[in-house]
């Protein structure tokens, strides 16, 4: 006799034979604003604690040299929606979606799989001179053709957050109640349950939980806010000892890290509905930002430059199969996965082909498959961009272009100019720029070949540097 033959015999239980998997699986991103990479627990930052999002980590695959390569907004939002570079799709702030431009949300829809977004767009070309933005509505056809779209293009306050959505007799537009996070969480869940029948039946579901959070303002609800004060916050070594530059550091930095925590929180209560809906092995979760924020260090603050801070972002891939079984694999990859490969690799994870107007890599194998590929397959290196400058403050007027490599050596310059060089595999805080430092001229040569490459590959135009 079987064994759960003789416990049912024994026991009286009764055992009803497992559900099948479904054919193919979910994908949830979520993503925050303006959360740098480093502000993870599991990255070593000593002010956060992110639970959630460690175990994620820990249960799934971390890119350790994840980047935004135009760390602004809309461009980085053009490219992980599209796979296309900036200056091809989004090229600055408040700049649209071109026209019928598609999507990786119009993929999926003709894959058979439902499509949803939740939360902060920003691709819509509205001007905040012209108008609070969260108050204007997107048109349907300017939601790069999610089948659920709930949402405004731009809101920067946290306790005043206005969504809309619909169309035609269907169109509404309320106050979301409570802080933002929270509300929009609330949200992607209710649409997971509502959805989680037809998924268990073949009928999968593609979904984005977009939040403004951690950007600023840095408010986060009180029970979060009082785990952190300014005179408690550690800085990074990178972020001169000047008053005018430490003490907002220190202020912002305490709201930011209550922000993070609570964003990790709601990351837990996505990932427990899943697993109440009986969906948590079969739907992968991307998290991920758009771009970082330099809080203080290298005397800056917000985007908008190509240091550290700015540029890199978490990025986490679990949900699945959680220990590695079944050829899923775990663990932290130094993979310079930048916002145009982030589509590629959703839809790898879900075996879907790759159109040809993508320009991104697909990173899935580091998670599912094989991972014995050729070294050549993957790029060594991530494009980095700031195609049209905000004249912002806080962020640099200057057009530039550079790169990163998996190695560790960063170069950037400006029209004609050399401007930083770093050997971040010595110096991750950047306090050496060995630019115009003739010691290294040969390896300057050698990035600088690199990136007029990346020009060509990409169909970029920007004056290079001669030497």
């Amino acid at each position: 006799m079987r064994r759960r033959d003789f416990l049912a015999a024994t026991t009286g239980a009764a055992f009803a034979a497992p559900a099948p998997p479904p054919q193919r699986p979910n994908v949830i991103w979520i993503l925050g604003d303006q959360h740098r990479g480093q502000a993870l627990g599991c990255a070593g930052d000593p002010n956060v604690n992110t639970p959630n999002l460690d175990a994620m980590a820990a249960q799934g695959v971390r890119f350790t040299q994840a980047v935004s390569g135009m760390p602004l907004c809309c461009p980085a939002r053009g490219s992980f929606l599209t796979s296309l570079y900036p200056h091809k799709c989004v090229p600055g702030h408040e700049y649209p979606l071109p026209e019928n431009q598609r999507t990786l949300a119009h993929v999926f829809n003709d894959s058979g799989y439902a499509t949803a977004y939740f939360g902060k767009w920003h691709l819509a070309g509205f001007h905040e001179s012209e108008g609070r933005s969260a108050l204007r509505i997107v048109p349907p056809a300017r939601r790069g053709g999610f089948q659920t779209w709930v949402g405004y293009d731009n809101n920067n306050s946290q306790y005043d957050s206005w969504v809309h959505g619909g169309e035609g007799k269907d169109a509404f537009q309320y106050r979301l109640p409570g802080y933002e996070t929270d509300a929009l969480t609330d949200l992607l869940i209710k649409y997971v349950k509502d959805r989680a029948d037809a998924a268990k039946n073949g009928h999968p579901f593609f979904a984005a939980l977009s939040v403004e959070p951690p950007h600023d303002p840095y408010v986060a609800p009180p029970d979060f806010m009082q785990r952190h004060t300014p005179g408690r916050i550690e800085l990074r070594p990178n972020v001169p000892n000047v008053s005018s530059v430490v003490e907002p550091a220190r202020r912002w930095l305490a709201g930011y890290y209550a922000q993070i925590e609570n964003l990790d929180w709601n990351v837990g209560r996505v990932r427990r509905a899943l697993d109440e809906a009986g969906l948590a092995f079969h739907t992968h979760i991307l998290f991920f930002s758009d771009h970082g924020d330099m809080q203080g260090s290298q005397g800056q603050f917000k985007k908008m430059t190509p240091h550290e801070e700015s540029i890199r972002i978490p990025f986490v891939l679990a949900g699945g199969q959680p220990q590695g079984y079944e050829g899923w694999s775990m663990g932290h990859y130094p993979v310079p996965l930048n916002a145009v490969d982030i589509p590629a690799t959703t839809l790898g994870l879900c075996n879907i082909a790759r159109p040809d107007w993508f320009r991104g890599t697909d990173y899935s194998h580091y998670r599912i498959g094989r991972r014995d590929r050729p070294a050549n397959a993957e790029p060594d290196s991530a494009y980095l961009q700031s195609v049209i400058p905000t004249g912002h403050a806080d962020s640099v007027d200057k057009p530039w272009r550079g790169l990163v490599t998996k190695d560790g050596w960063k170069y950037v310059c400006f029209e004609g100019i050399s401007w930083m060089l770093y050997h971040l595999a010595e110096d991750p805080y950047e306090q050496v720029n060995l630019a115009h430092n003739s010691k290294y001229r040969a390896e300057r040569a050698k990035l600088l070949g690199r990136l007029r490459q990346w020009v060509a590959d990409t169909e970029d135009k920007f004056p290079l540097p001669e030497s």
